[in-house]
Order: structure tokens, then sequence, then C-alpha cells
């Protein structure tokens, strides 16, 4: 089994480094402080060709993997959480959907802005009365002549207010036992009816772009219904089977920085006459978060690898994410007790790690839902 990354590999991940050192990690304070989303940020994402890494480029990407896609979010995220949200949000949400079930019409009108960096994407699952209980959807959307209409209310959305698009979910019918059908939908957010508000205060992840959706009979045509008009429970459970590997990648990126200023702290801070680098009690500290940190990037790997090559990764995917939010918060928080006092505080930045890596164990299935997955495909 060869661990080596590629030539391919290697190159995005020394391009990503060297651009996340100098456009991204000077901007997270801020970005942090103020909440702002770094649109111009972004921008310099789309011409570098990063927001299309998995996808073709025939259809405006850059034809590259999940490995390195997922080396990108890491890299992204360890100079900033907010960004790297928002950066794994709009390829794994926003445009993936699109890429894996819209026709070759949807994936020239609505996936080329998107991999060619030219717009961002959103994906709208949420609801204030259905979040682990993604099938509980009450979003209804009722086809009227060559037009779905759709009412209903999404929340916690990433990246809606900055999105050219957003695919939503949304109950479509009753199968033949009376269940909910849920189909999906894309929604170009300047459709009269589409209210985007960003009102919500956070503990992390600030500026990353997290709004709510209330939609009143919007009106799209039913050409944008995306995927089997049936299969949109099965569609959105697919697209965050590859989400987790994102999140677990930004998890890693997270614990990395947080790692690295631990480490860099322990060797400069003297107490009792010697650096705290030389107490077990730090060192074990620092085994712990290290080794954690390497096997999470492994699993990441693995899961992106089974993706890549057309293998089932539902439960590795779930592993990876589980192992690497969990792993990354014990990490973020033993970064805060290796700074002691100077943890606490703002110019150190691990607080900040520690307030981000939060949503990591909570977005994309929370861990009692990883769980509930692993034991679902083991049983």
């Amino acid at each position: 089994m060869n661990f080596e990354l590629t030539k391919e590999q290697q190159m995005v991940k020394d391009m990503v480094k060297e651009f996340a050192e100098k456009e991204v990690a000077p901007k997270a304070d801020h970005v942090d402080k103020t909440g702002e989303f770094p649109v111009q940020t972004f921008e310099k994402m789309g011409e570098l060709g990063l927001l299309g890494i998995p996808f073709p480029e025939k259809y405006g990407g850059s034809g590259g993997d999940t490995i390195s896609y997922a080396i990108a979010v890491e890299e992204i995220g360890k100079a900033c959480g907010s960004t790297g949200l928002s950066y794994a949000a709009a390829v794994s949400l926003g445009a993936s959907p699109i890429y894996y079930f819209g026709t070759e019409e949807q994936k020239q009108n609505f996936l080329v802005p998107l991999a060619s960096g030219k717009g961002l994407g959103a994906f709208g699952l949420t609801e204030p009365n259905a979040g682990s209980d993604a099938g509980g959807t009450r979003t209804k959307a009722v086809l009227d002549g060559d037009e779905y209409v759709i009412n209903g209310e999404k929340c916690f959305i990433t990246n809606a207010e900055y999105a050219k698009t957003i695919t939503v979910t949304a109950m479509t019918g009753k199968d033949e036992r009376g269940k909910n059908i849920i189909s999906a939908i894309i929604v170009p957010t300047d459709t009269p009816g589409l209210t985007i508000n960003s009102n919500y205060e956070k503990l992390g992840v600030r500026g990353s772009n997290t709004s709510e959706i209330i939609l009143e009979n919007v009106r799209v045509p039913k050409g944008n219904l995306l995927g089997d008009p049936t299969g949109g429970f099965k569609q959105f459970l697919y697209t965050l089977d590859g989400g987790r590997i994102s999140i677990a990648a930004l998890s890693v990126g997270i614990a990395q920085a947080a790692l690295e200023k631990a480490l860099s702290y322990a060797k400069e801070r003297t107490q009792f006459g010697q650096p705290i680098a030389k107490f077990q009690a730090i060192q074990f500290k620092l085994a712990d978060m290290a080794m954690e940190i390497e096997l999470a990037r492994n699993m990441v790997y693995k899961a992106a690898w089974l993706k890549d090559n057309d293998k089932p990764f539902t439960k590795e995917s779930a592993y990876a994410k589980l192992f690497a939010s969990e792993a990354g918060f014990r990490a973020c928080n033993q970064a805060v007790q290796i700074h002691g006092g100077y943890g606490y505080m703002r110019e150190y930045e691990v607080e900040r790690y520690l307030r981000d890596i939060k949503l990591m164990e909570i977005g994309e299935g929370t861990s009692e839902i990883q769980r509930l997955v692993i034991a679902r495909q083991l049983v």
C-alpha cells in the first residue's frame, strides 16, 4: 500500500499551502472578529481553480480527485476555519449534487459557474424542525404547469447569502406507502419570493456565512428538478457522505494549526527554569494530539480514496468525520490548556480554534448521527 501523495496531489498541497499562508491566514483574525465574509479571498480561490478541484475540466473544474480536494480543505482550514468551512460547503454541498445528479443542461447552466469560480453554491437541507431527522422536511414543492411552486423555511444554511444557486430539498408528493417523497430542486438566489437572512450570532466559524432561507411561492422551472424526483433523500445522503470527508479534512486542518501553536509555545514558555516542553505532562498532551491528528488524516485519505475508486465509503466517511471532529476538539482544547491563561486570550489564536472546531462535531451530521450511521453499516 502506497501512502505517498502523487505528484499532482503534492502540487495541490504546495500551491494551496502557499496561498493559505499568504492570503487566508493574515485575514483570519479580522474575519473572526467582524464576522465578515472574505469575498475577495473566494474570488482569488476561484481564479486559482480551487473551487473546481474535484470536477472535470469540461465543467469548469480542475480535474482533480477527492484526495486533492481534501488536502486543499485541510490547508485552507488550517489557516482559517471560517474560510475552510465555506470552501468545503461550496464544493461538497453547493456544486457536487449538481455534478452527481444533474442533467447535462443543468451542469452547463449551474455547475460550470460554480466549478470555474464565478460563484458559490449552497445546499438547503436543514429546517427548524428537521435537523438530524432530515426526512422530516416540511418544505413543499407543488408542480403547477411547467413550474414548481416552493414554500417553506430552511435554517443554518452555509454560504446562502453569497450563493448563485441553492439546491433545496422539498416534499413533492407521497409514495405508494403514503411516505413523503423528498426531491431536490435547484433555486437561483435571484428568484422572486426567496428571502435570505443572515442574523445568526455564532460561537465560532463566524466569518462563514450562515443564513435562514424563507421560500414564499418561489417559482422555478420544472427542469430545475435535480435527478430522480423520488430519489432526493438518497441523493442528499450521498451528498452528505462526501461532505463528511471535507468536514473531517477541515477538522484535521484546524487541529493541526492548534498542535503547531501549542508545540511552538511549549518550546518557548519557561517555567521552573526550563521550557514547559520538557515536562512530561506537556509532552504527553502533544504526543496524543499529534497521534490523533495523523490517524484522522489517514482516515480522511482512505475515505477519499474509496470515493475516488467508486467503492462504498459511507461507513468510512462517517469514521473520518466522527474521529477527526472529536480528536480535533480534544487537540484544540489541549492547545488552550498548554497555553494556560494566555490560551484564553484572543491574540494567541488557540481559543479561536476551539470555538471553530466545535461545529465540526455538529455540522454534516452530529457525532451521535455518525455513530448511528456506522452502527447501521455494521449490522
